[in-house]
């Protein structure tokens, strides 16, 4: 009977612990990084009253007669699963999603927890701050490498440190250069003998630069006739009557115009005078002008050129008429005025680009004016696009034109060995060669450049890069930067060499400019992130950003095998296996969130559930206590 009550104390105490564990998960369901646990039962000893037998002489076997003796706890387990991550905003605040341990120091023993609740000491460590113990990684070298190799070490963060200044070594360009562009305009310097009043309009090619214009030859000339009359030879004023000049027949003076049909003139009379019949040929026929000049007619073929297709042929001389009397003609012959002369103009040029040398002369195509036949324009300056205009007609002689360069500019600060900033401008500048361009460096300051300042860069026919050269054979821009520093040797890089990802053309806006460099000042560490594979970047004032450290993590066979110490920190047992440390999503499947915290993985549905059972056994077994205790007086009164 007193069996009794020793088994109901047996199961009184498991229940209790059962209790004392869900109480205890339930007191820590807020707590960050905290892992619950559960605890499980296992039969106590059994007392054997009777042993078994084996079947034998025709009697069937027994089994064996055994009393248990109650129950005992069989193991309290730590549960290691996944806690929810909750945002919190804070950088430093760090929560494993995954497999693994933060690994923790307090200079002799490690400690390994969840809880990533951290912050700096007074000595830049990051550290927790419920207990001091300090978190550890690898920290990268003075160039921000980390080294796999590297002892694990306290993490510090040493806001304020200096990061050296770096010269600029690399300046690279990218977008591009519009194929199409031109800010060319065209402006005349000087005329000479050449008769060109007026410039207009940008030069298609782009290229800017000076054109000096030579022009040899004569322009063309109009085909002229001064008249001979033979009354009054050389001394008509216009108003003597035709009638006083002997002119006795008037109906049959007509002229015809490079070869077409003659146009007679009419209306005349004996009174008419000289200067009515001006008025009646520049009237009546299309492409001559008469006028009085020297005391003669004179008639002149409108358009200019070669008397023997620019003509004007007269009937026939007659003792009496117009053709004999005012201009001479033999009777029996027609006057011809045919002594025009054919344009032998002939225009070149030799342009010299802004700061190059000159170019081989090229021919220039003249224009005609449709109306006079006088050679009055040059049409292809510059690839065409400027309109050179001669008001009365192109002479012999030599112009000076200028264009106005097309360009575009783009600008970055480098810096030198010392961190000092220097303003560093490209010009990108249209050649008048196809696709090429010229550039020109050059500093805001007082440093002196020493080599590597211009060059050509050339595309293809798709617009990419073809080359980039140094003028002189240069391999990068040299300086003096006149502040201390050694010189400065900076290499341009405009891409790759049929490629796009640089410098471009193509007929669309300009975007080109001078995207990186590699330079900086000196400057001080103002921030920290930390990425999924706990690698922690400082951000310094000067805009440089550069690892600092990596935190590592800790993995085991059996993380349930871990002992707990207390503060949310564990330590390895003889079943949990040796920590395993390494880099999150590589030696340690676990990725490390910035800003987040893992809640406690209780979940408090199931331990109220858990609590129940654990009350509810507690009061059975205490039952079980008072039934044996009843029965014990029972026996006792038995006695009396």
């Amino acid at each position: 009977m007193l069996g009794s009550l020793y088994t109901s104390v047996a199961g009184l105490k498991g229940h209790l612990v059962a209790l004392n564990v869900a109480g205890n998960n339930i007191s820590n369901m807020n707590s960050i990084g905290f892992k619950g646990s559960r605890a499980t039962f296992r039969e106590a000893l059994v007392q054997t009253l009777r042993g078994a037998t084996q079947p034998q002489n025709g009697l069937g076997g027994i089994s064996p007669l055994q009393l248990g003796l109650g129950m005992g706890v069989g193991s309290i387990d730590n549960l290691m699963s996944q806690g929810v991550l909750q945002t919190t905003g804070v950088n430093t605040d760090l929560g494993i999603s995954g497999q693994g341990f933060f690994i923790l120091s307090d200079g002799t023993k490690e400690y390994y927890s969840r809880v990533g609740a951290f912050g700096l000491d007074g000595n830049g460590n990051l550290v927790n701050p419920a207990n001091g113990l300090i978190v550890q990684g690898r920290l990268a070298d003075g160039n921000g490498v980390i080294s796999q190799g590297t002892t694990l070490s306290d993490i510090t963060l040493p806001f304020g440190r200096k990061v050296e200044a770096r010269a600029t070594s690399e300046v690279g360009f990218g977008c591009n250069l519009d194929a199409s562009a031109t800010d060319s305009a065209a402006t005349l310097a000087t005329a000479g003998t050449t008769g060109i009043t007026s410039i207009a309009g940008d030069a298609a090619n782009g290229c800017g630069g000076e054109h000096a214009i030579t022009l040899t030859g004569a322009n063309a000339t109009a085909s002229t006739l001064a008249g001979a009359n033979l009354t009054s030879a050389g001394a008509l004023t216009g108003g003597e009557t035709l009638a006083s000049l002997g002119v006795t027949i008037l109906d049959d003076f007509s002229l015809s115009v490079d070869g077409k049909p003659a146009v007679t003139l009419t209306g005349l009379t004996s009174s008419s005078t000289v200067n009515d019949l001006v008025n009646a040929i520049n009237s009546t026929v299309t492409g001559v002008t008469a006028k009085i000049s020297g005391g003669e007619v004179v008639l002149t073929r409108d358009y200019a050129g070669d008397g023997t297709t620019y003509n004007v042929a007269s009937s026939l001389g007659a003792d009496g008429n117009i053709s004999r009397q005012i201009f001479g003609a033999a009777a029996g012959s027609a006057f011809t005025v045919n002594s025009g002369t054919a344009s032998t103009l002939v225009a070149t040029d030799v342009f010299t680009p802004t700061g190059k040398a000159a170019l081989a002369p090229v021919s220039l195509a003249l224009s005609t004016n449709a109306t006079t036949g006088i050679v009055d324009g040059i049409t292809n300056l510059g690839g065409g696009g400027v309109t050179v205009t001669a008001r009365d007609g192109l002479a012999a002689g030599d112009a000076l034109i200028d264009t106005a360069p097309t360009e575009h500019y783009t600008s970055m600060v480098v810096y030198d060995s010392l961190g000092s900033a220097h303003n560093l401008s490209v010009r990108f500048t249209k050649s008048p060669t196809v696709n090429e361009w010229y550039w020109n460096a050059s500093l805001g300051g007082s440093e002196q450049i020493k080599g590597g300042s211009s060059g050509t860069i050339t595309f293809d026919s798709t617009g990419a890069l073809a080359s980039f050269s140094y003028d002189g054979g240069g391999t990068g821009l040299a300086f003096d930067p006149a502040t201390g520093a050694q010189d400065v040797q900076i290499d341009f890089n405009p891409g790759q060499v049929g490629g796009y990802d640089g410098v471009t053309q193509f007929a669309s806006a300009f975007s080109t400019a001078a995207k990186t460099q590699n330079g900086y000042g000196m400057g001080a560490l103002t921030d920290i992130a930390i990425d999924a594979s706990g690698i922690i970047t400082g951000s310094f004032s000067n805009g440089i950003t550069r690892p600092i450290a990596q935190i590592m993590l800790a993995k085991f066979t059996n993380p349930a095998g871990l002992q707990k110490v207390g503060d949310g920190l564990y330590q390895t047992s003889s079943n949990s296996g040796i920590a395993v440390k390494g880099e999150c999503g590589k030696v340690v499947q676990g990725t490390i969130s910035s800003g987040s915290l893992e809640s406690s993985n209780v979940d408090l549905s199931e331990e109220f559930v858990n609590m129940i059972v654990a009350q509810r056994g507690f009061q059975a077994n205490a039952r079980v206590m008072t039934a044996s205790d009843q029965m014990l007086t029972d026996l006792v009164n038995i006695g009396r």
